[in-house]
């Protein structure tokens, strides 16, 4: 039997969405990717009236007007992103990552707002947020900066009940305050030296924390790195057991065609076939790293992201990347094709972005896994960088 929370109306309540809505759109596509993900219908129409409620009155708003504000989640600041997560052997992990205080006045309202809503999920679920207390006055000053508040993510699970994680900003109090901050999280969660062991970056992105029934609750923290070439995405890694430097240089090579092309962004170091080493000019790759043991200071977990939008010329390619890259991992890409069915009607090759980024992910103990975040496209599509008939008669 699916396990209602109490306070979540019944799934027959969520009838067809009104996808004239940023809620009802949102909604829709979490009904289209549930099944995908293994979830009953009930539970997915549980999952979609979550949703709903928590964008709180934002969800009313037609998709007609433009967005209520920017929301950092996606380009077209649709603030609900979508991903799968694939491990061999079993059926995708869905996700959706939100912003319950989208269009609050102002970001401090913003961050009231998101706590007020993750602390009611927390009542409702029967989870503890006292980590996320225990940081209230670190990331939520009294006019902070920056361009999120706080970010909720679900992992829906069947029976109804997900497990949360929280997304916090780093430069809320000062982009030059960020590294100060992260540190200082670190130490009040017990984490004492794991500042010390985490690569350099250009900026600290997210501090991120697991919330409620995880088995090795985790702290995250998110870096991006611009103009980085493959060997040095390959240094990244703080894990005793995390992937090596062939590994990686294979993974961006599927991901963004990066040793096509060396051509004038080359930089003067090489990749593990001797080649140059092609530096990724555009959005900057992203490194997350994950901390369990508060007895060591290394991270138990790794993950590098690639924004695909900005090194593919449109969601054909991209999909035909991540295909390949979930075989190269003995990982069935038909739950994804299915997946971008479910969010779009539209034709691939007539935007990028879609698909926003993917990842590869080692945690230990697990196999790796592979990310990919799938774009709502709720208020725009992003224009393909070749366009289709270009492509077409190129042989793209």
């Amino acid at each position: 039997m699916t396990a209602v929370p109490p306070h979540i109306p019944g799934p027959e309540s969520i009838g067809d969405p009104d996808t004239g809505t940023l809620g009802g759109h949102t909604a829709r596509q979490l009904l289209g990717l549930g099944g995908i993900a293994g979830l009953s219908a009930a539970d997915s129409k549980v999952y979609a009236r979550t949703l709903v409620e928590a964008l709180g009155p934002v969800a009313e708003r037609p998709l007609r007007l433009p967005p209520a504000d920017d929301s950092f989640i996606s380009d077209d600041h649709t603030p609900v992103e979508f991903s799968l997560s694939f491990e061999p052997g079993t059926a995708p992990t869905l996700r959706v990552l939100l912003e319950p205080g989208a269009g609050a006045p102002d970001p401090a309202e913003n961050g009231r707002t998101g706590l007020g809503v993750l602390r009611g999920l927390a009542d409702r679920w029967g989870f503890s947020t006292a980590r996320l207390d225990e940081l209230e006055d670190l990331f939520f000053p009294p006019a902070p900066k920056g361009p999120l508040a706080l970010w909720c993510a679900l992992e829906l699970r069947p029976g109804g009940v997900p497990r949360v994680k929280a997304y916090l900003n780093p430069a809320a109090n000062g982009a030059k305050h960020a590294a100060r901050t992260v540190r200082k999280a670190l130490k009040r969660l017990g984490h004492r030296h794991a500042f010390t062991t985490l690569p350099d970056g250009d900026r600290h992105l997210f501090f991120a924390l697991d919330l409620g029934d995880w088995a090795e609750p985790r702290v995250k923290v998110y870096l991006a790195h611009h103009e980085l070439s493959a060997p040095q995405a390959a240094g990244l890694t703080r894990m005793a057991d995390g992937p090596d430097a062939g590994e990686i240089e294979e993974f961006l090579r599927i991901t963004t065609g990066a040793d096509a092309d060396p051509g004038s962004d080359a930089d003067p170091g090489s990749g593990a076939d001797g080649r140059p080493a092609r530096r990724l000019m555009r959005r900057p790759l992203q490194s997350c790293h994950a901390f369990t043991d508060r007895q060591t200071s290394r991270p138990t977990g790794f993950t590098l992201y690639v924004p695909v939008r900005d090194h593919l010329p449109h969601d054909g390619e991209a999909l035909a990347r991540a295909t390949d890259l979930l075989k190269r991992y003995g990982m069935d890409p038909a739950p994804l094709h299915h997946a971008l069915a479910a969010v779009t009607t539209r034709q691939l090759e007539d935007g990028v972005g879609l698909i926003a980024y993917l990842g590869l992910a080692h945690q230990e103990g697990r196999p790796p896994r592979i990310m990919t975040y799938i774009s709502s496209e709720a208020y725009e599509v992003r224009p393909p960088a070749v366009p289709r008939a270009e492509a077409a008669a190129a042989g793209r």
